[in-house]
C-alpha cells in the first residue's frame, strides 16, 4: 500500500482531561539539598546542581507551566498549520510534514529530527527553508521540505517489530521521497538524525546529491596509529566526548540495553516524560517547546518506542565502508566536537566543514540562522 494520506492532529478531550488530571496528581522524588535547575545550557560536562540527574525544580517547573499555562489546544492549530501527511512504508505508518517550496526549482530535502526531539525541531526553518524570498534570502536557494517522525517517535506512532534502526529508516526515508515523486534531493540530520541523513546516501546514492549534519559521530578504532600527530585541540575533542560519555550518558545506555526499564514509567507519568527528555533539553529550548515535545510523547505513547531506536541501532550489522557523498558538518559551539581524522575515516568525501562559536546541540531552536546559512551555503553547490 503506497497511499499517502492528509493527517491532522486531533486529540480527545477526554486525554487532556486526563492528562491534567495526572499533572495536578504528581508525587515528587526526593533530592538532596543542592540541586538547582539554573544551568544545564549545553551538551558536555555535568553543570552545577545536575549531577545527580535532573533537579525536581526543573520538572517542577515545567510540570507547573504545562498544567497551568499551557495551551494544547493551541500548539495543535499551529502544528495543523503545516501540511502534515501519513503513509505505510516497510508495515510502518510513516507521519511527515511536506511543505513545498513556491519556487519551482527549489531542491527537496529531507530533515530527521534527534531524540528526544520531534519534527517540532525543524518548525522555524521551515519558512526559511521554502520561501526565502520572503524571509529576506535568496530563492535561488529554496528547498522543498520533508520532515518525517522516525519511526516510533511521534505520530509515526510506536513501532510494531524489532528492526527500526538507522539503516531500516534511511532505506524508509528514501522510498518516502520516491513516492513524493522526488528523484534528486537533499538530507540533513541532528542527533539521530545525523545517524539517519548519511545512511539515506548510501542506500539512494544515484538520487542524493549531498548530505548535511550537526554532529559526526566518528571515534577513535583503537589501533594507537590513529593518535599519531594529533593536536591539542584535538585531544580536547576527545576529553570532551569522553567527559560526555563518563558523566552524561546513561539515557543512551539504558536505551541502548534495556530500553523497557523505564519505558513503563514513562507510559504512567507525564511528569516522568518531561523529566527524562529534559536531561538533554536543559534550558536551551523553550517551555513551549520542552511541553511540546513531552506533550507529543505522552499522546502518542511512544516513550519506549523512541527509546527502542537506541538499541536497535545498537544491535544492528553496521556497514564496514565510508559514505562517499559530499557531506557538509556545522558543528556548534556547545555540542559535540568531531575529529577530522575520524570523520574522514568514516566519510571519505567531506566538502564543508564549519564550527560556529555559538549554538548548542538543539542549534535549530537556538542558532537557527547560523543553522540555516549553513544549510544554504552547502547544497548551493550541488543544486
Amino acid at each position: 500500500m503506497t497511499e499517502i494520506r492528509p493527517f491532522q492532529i486531533d486529540i480527545p478531550q477526554a486525554e487532556l482531561d486526563d492528562l491534567q488530571d495526572r499533572l495536578g496528581r504528581t508525587r515528587w522524588t526526593q533530592e538532596l539539598p543542592t540541586a538547582t535547575f539554573a544551568a544545564a545550557t549545553q551538551i558536555g560536562p555535568v553543570a552545577p546542581g545536575w549531577e545527580y540527574g535532573v533537579p525536581v525544580g526543573y520538572v517542577k517547573d515545567g510540570v507547573e507551566y504545562w498544567r497551568d499555562a499551557y495551551d494544547w489546544r493551541e500548539w495543535e492549530q499551529r502544528l495543523n498549520g503545516y501540511p502534515q501527511y501519513t503513509t505505510t512504508i516497510d508495515g510502518q505508518d510513516i507521519h511527515f510534514l511536506h511543505v513545498r517550496s513556491p519556487e519551482p526549482d527549489a531542491l527537496p530535502l529531507v530533515l530527521t529530527h534527534g531524540w528526544p526531539n520531534s519534527f517540532v525541531e525543524y518548525l522555524e526553518l521551515v519558512g526559511p527553508l521554502t520561501d526565502p524570498r520572503s524571509h529576506g534570502g535568496d530563492p535561488a536557494d529554496a528547498f522543498h521540505a520533508v520532515i518525517p517522525s522516525i519511526p516510533g517517535f511521534a505520530f509515526s506512532g510506536p513501532t510494531r517489530e524489532p528492526g527500526w534502526n538507522r539503516f531500516r529508516t534511511a532505506r524508509a526515508w528514501a522510498e518516502l521521497m520516491r513516492r513524493l515523486g522526488y528523484d534528486r534531493y537533499g538530507t540533513h540530520g541532528n542527533d539521530a538524525g545525523a545517524y539517519v541523513a548519511p545512511e539515506v546516501a548510501r542506500v539512494a546514492p544515484d538520487a542524493v546529491v549531498g548530505v548535511h549534519v550537526n554532529q559526526i559521530f566518528s571515534f577513535p578504532s583503537g589501533d594507537p596509529a590513529e593518535f599519531e600527530g594529533m593536536t591539542q585541540d584535538e585531544f580536547q575533542r576527545l576529553e570532551f566526548l569522553q567527559k560526555f560519555d563518563e558523566e552524561m550518558s546513561a539515557y543512551a545506555k539504558l536505551q541502548a540495553t534495556k530500553p523497557q526499564n523505564l519505558a513503563h514509567a514513562l507510559a504512567d507519568s507525564p511528569a516522568g516524560q518531561l523529566g527524562w527528555i529534559g536531561q538533554l533539553f536543559g534550558t536551551v529550548v523553550s517551555r513551549d517547546v520542552l511541553v511540546t515535545n513531552a506533550a507529543i510523547y505522552w499522546f502518542t505513547n511512544t516513550g519506549a518506542s523512541s527509546a527502542r531506536f537506541y538499541y536497535e541501532d545498537a544491535h544492528a550489522e553496521h556497514p564496514s565502508e565510508p559514505t562517499t557523498a559530499p557531506t557538509g558538518l556545522a558543528s556548534f559551539a556547545f555540542d559535540f566536537k568531531p575529529v577530522r581524522r575520524f570523520a574522514e575515516r568514516d566519510h571519505v568525501n567531506i566538502v564543508s566543514w564549519n564550527d560556529y562559536d555559538r549554538g548548542s546541540h538543539w542549534a535549530a531552536h537556538d542558532a537557527p540562522d547560523l543553522l540555516l546559512g549553513d544549510i544554504r551555503q552547502f547544497f548551493r553547490g550541488l543544486r
